[in-house]
Order: structure tokens, then C-alpha cells, then sequence
């Protein structure tokens, strides 16, 4: 396709329309695709245009090398990258952060345990432990929310801690602390009013990592078991969390039953599950007693 835009001067408009039929028909299969939107996120940024400009004058005649980039990027599209990776940014919350193919795409469903943390610690003083924090998204939301939180944020990843930490500097949230190491290991001896974690959750047979592909695997999938790092953050939880402190959890939409049945065995209260506004059963949260029970 990029070849045919490369020997054409196509108007923005002509090339708007061949960009997205060339993704309908990539994506004829995936009802949830959206190739109209993509197509015109690629080319405004192609252009370094706003998308209402790119509307409004469809009849300007970009230059072969820009025509020529749009092509490339359709069809890495049309492969499966994700659009994200192609803009190399993604909004989440309120915030505007860059992402590459070291972390996963911040998603609008994990803005829940952004709402619910703000919910259930109204006050303005905390201690917060994001795990497994990618691009940063959770902490660095949290961190606008509530300047005065103390937030750490931690990854196994060297390479989404980069991500992480670029973004809080372009964001002015240095204050955020990033910690090397895996869940609480990386946390020893330390306590907090809230731990958030959106841990892998999708078994490594599960159909759906194919279309995830570009994704980072271990951001993904644990393995075999899919609930097996939810339970671990579970069980490693009750000794770094604050009397009343809360543990909220992202899961998969059919894994709210295993982690609220885990998070009581363990001796959370109030357990309480929450939907997405696709009305998924997405994030589970508990509470750690003022009163500690005994830990099974």
C-alpha cells in the first residue's frame, strides 16, 4: 500500500480513505477494531496535524514522504502493532504518556483502580506500592491526583522502569519512587496504606495472547496458571500493609470468584468487586483488618 501512496499524490482525504480500507479489511474479523480512528491518529501524526485540521482540509496534498510513512505505519498496523507503539504515546487518565514495546499499552479499564484508590484513601497523606508499574500509569496518575502521597513503583523490567521514570520526569513527578525487583520482594520492611497491582493474568494457552503479540509476554501471562502472580501478591501482601490499608487488584473478567475467595482465605474484609464500564468483572478489592487476624 505504501508503494502505491509513494507513486501518488494523493489528497490527505484520498489518503485517510485508502489508510482505513486497507485496515477494514485487516481487521474484518475483529469486531472491536476501530480502522476509521486508527487511520486518522496515523495520519495526523504523520502530518503533525490535529485531527480536526485533518478533517477540515482534505484536499491538501502531503509530500511523498509523508504519504510514504503513512503507508509503512498502516501496514505495521494492519500486522497487529499496536497503535500506541506506532504514536509512540497513549493517554490514560488525565495524563499523556509515552510507551514502547517494553511495557503494555496503558488500558482505560485499569483507570478503575486509579478511581478506587481515590475513593477509599480520601486523605491526603499516604503510602502507596504500585507493582508492577509499566509505563508508569498508576503511580503517575495517582501522583497528580494526590500531591502528597508517598508513591513507589516498582517492575522486574529494567527496561518499563526507563519508560517509567522518563515519564514521570516529562510529567514533573519525580517525586515517585521506582524500585527494581518483583512485587513486594522489592519492598522488604516497608509498609503501606495501598497496594494496586494490574499483574499478568492471561494463561499462557489462552488465544487471546495472539492478538496481544507485540505486547511484552511477561507483562501478560504468569504461565501456565493464570492467577498464579494474583496469588502471590495476596499472600506476600498482609506483611506490608498498614492496619485498614487496603490491596486492590486488576484480574480477568472470569478470575473476580478465585481472587475474592483468595483475598478472604488470607483474611481480607470488606472484599468488594468491581465492574469496568464494559461492565467486565475487572478489579477486586480487600482490606487488611485494624485488628490483624491470624494468617492462614
Amino acid at each position: 500500500m505504501h508503494t502505491a501512496m509513494e507513486r501518488t499524490a494523493l489528497d490527505t482525504g484520498a489518503l485517510f480513505a485508502a489508510g482505513a480500507q486497507r485496515l477494514r479489511a485487516a481487521f474484518a474479523q475483529a469486531p472491536d477494531s476501530t480502522p476509521d480512528l486508527d487511520a486518522e491518529l496515523l495520519l495526523s501524526h504523520v502530518l503533525g496535524v490535529s485531527r480536526a485540521q485533518l478533517r477540515s482540509h482534505p484536499e491538501r496534498i502531503p509530500d511523498a514522504a509523508a504519504a510514504g510513512r503513512f503507508g509503512q505505519l498502516i501496514e505495521r498496523r494492519a500486522a497487529g502493532e499496536p497503535v500506541a507503539y506506532l504514536l509512540g504515546r497513549k493517554e490514560f487518565w488525565t495524563l499523556q504518556l509515552a510507551v514502547s514495546p517494553a511495557v503494555l499499552v496503558p488500558r482505560p479499564e485499569t483507570e478503575l483502580l486509579v478511581e478506587r484508590a481515590l475513593v477509599l484513601h480520601p486523605e491526603p497523606f499516604a503510602c502507596v506500592a504500585d507493582l508492577g508499574t509499566g509505563s508508569g500509569a498508576i503511580a503517575l496518575a495517582l501522583a497528580r491526583e494526590r500531591p502528597l502521597w508517598q508513591i513507589t513503583a516498582t517492575d522486574v523490567s529494567a527496561q518499563a522502569l526507563a519508560v517509567a521514570r522518563a515519564n514521570a520526569t516529562a510529567l514533573g513527578l519525580d517525586r515517585v519512587e521506582f524500585v527494581s525487583g518483583s512485587w513486594l520482594d522489592a519492598l522488604q520492611g516497608r509498609t503501606f496504606d495501598l497496594v494496586i497491582s494490574n499483574p499478568p493474568y492471561v494463561a499462557e494457552d489462552d488465544p487471546a495472547l495472539a492478538v496481544l503479540s507485540h505486547e511484552p509476554r511477561m507483562a501478560l501471562s504468569p504461565g501456565a496458571d493464570a492467577l498464579a502472580c494474583l496469588y502471590e501478591i495476596i499472600r506476600a501482601a498482609p506483611g506490608h500493609l498498614a492496619q485498614g490499608g487496603w490491596l486492590l487488584l486488576e484480574h480477568g473478567a472470569a478470575q473476580a470468584s478465585a481472587v475474592a475467595g483468595e483475598l478472604a482465605a488470607r483474611g481480607f474484609a470488606t472484599v468488594r468487586t468491581h465492574r469496568d464500564l464494559a461492565g467486565h468483572e475487572r478489579m477486586t478489592e480487600g482490606q487488611w483488618p485494624k485488628v490483624r487476624p491470624r494468617i492462614p
